[in-house]
């Protein structure tokens, strides 16, 4: 089997520039990218070409994700940190990274100031439970993540700083996230990076301003596709129980219909050169 692991591979990498050199898929490429079609292609072909994993993926799927990344016009090379190309369960999933996110919030023009970071220990949170302001007080006691911090201040002045502690991070990914069990996941291998991914994303997806590429975005992104999760979430509790409901038929229209019609108003007596008389009031 190790001994076929080279053709094998050589196989699918020769199917993927097949698939890649079809004219629609070129249309579609030339279509989000003009003039950066070919290197965008190429880092396609990299990618693939690099990794043992996602070599196990159908070429056309890896393709397919790989026009995601290409619409939002973001790179898919791992060490930039914009867009990835992960394989779950012999699945590409396009996922948008933490630089990503900023890159495309930069984009809109509309932040004075975008930030995510770690919350080290011995930091005090504090929060008030009227405005929802959070800041943060006192020295670091390590270098160990308490929790973890997205802020965002538009050009109106509208400012709001998500925190989520360790704890929270991992309960949601653990809900949400699709590779969060997968021991090759970047939640094992680049823990703080997807945490504080996982700030700017709510944080942006909730308050921020949404363009029609930051939607996309959050739309697109297969690991934490929260809203499918909330929607399987649903369809699995929804109509769980029946409820006998009543109707009493009402003859609203029928009644309209048997109104009596209202008795004609009599016409005015007329004077003898047949205009309409008056009536003097008495005083």
């Amino acid at each position: 089997m190790a001994k076929n692991a080279p053709a094998l591979a050589k196989k699918r990498i020769n199917k993927l520039k097949k698939v890649l050199n079809a004219d629609s898929v070129q249309r579609q490429f030339e279509n989000a990218l003009d003039e950066n079609k070919g290197a965008f292609v190429a880092s396609v072909i990299d990618l693939y070409s690099s990794d043992n994993y996602l070599q196990q993926c159908d070429p056309g799927e890896v393709v397919m994700e790989a026009l995601k990344a290409a619409t939002l016009k973001l790179p898919i090379n791992k060490q930039l940190g914009f867009a990835y190309i992960v394989p779950y369960k012999g699945k590409p999933q396009f996922q948008c990274g933490y630089k990503g996110y900023i890159q495309l919030a930069m984009r809109t023009g509309q932040y004075r100031h975008l930030n995510a970071d770690i919350v080290p220990e011995g930091v005090e949170i504090k929060k008030d439970l009227l405005t929802g302001e959070i800041s943060f007080e006192g020295e670091p006691e390590s270098d160990q993540a308490q929790g973890y911090f997205a802020y965002m201040e538009l050009l109106n002045g509208f400012s709001k700083t998500l925190y989520m502690t360790k704890e929270e991070i991992v309960a949601h990914a653990k809900r949400y996230s699709a590779s969060y069990k997968s021991k090759s996941s970047a939640w094992h291998t680049n823990f703080d990076q997807m945490a504080m991914k996982t700030c700017m994303r709510r944080l942006l997806g909730t308050y921020g301003y949404l363009s029609t590429e930051m939607t996309a975005a959050l739309t697109k992104d297969e690991d934490f596709n929260e809203e499918s999760a909330v929607q399987e979430e649903i369809d699995a509790e929804a109509n769980a129980e029946t409820i006998d409901v009543e109707y009493e038929e009402t003859n609203s229209v029928n009644e309209e219909q048997e109104k009596p019609e209202p008795e004609p108003t009599p016409e005015p007596e007329a004077t003898a050169t047949g205009a309409q008389s008056t009536m003097e009031p008495d005083f």
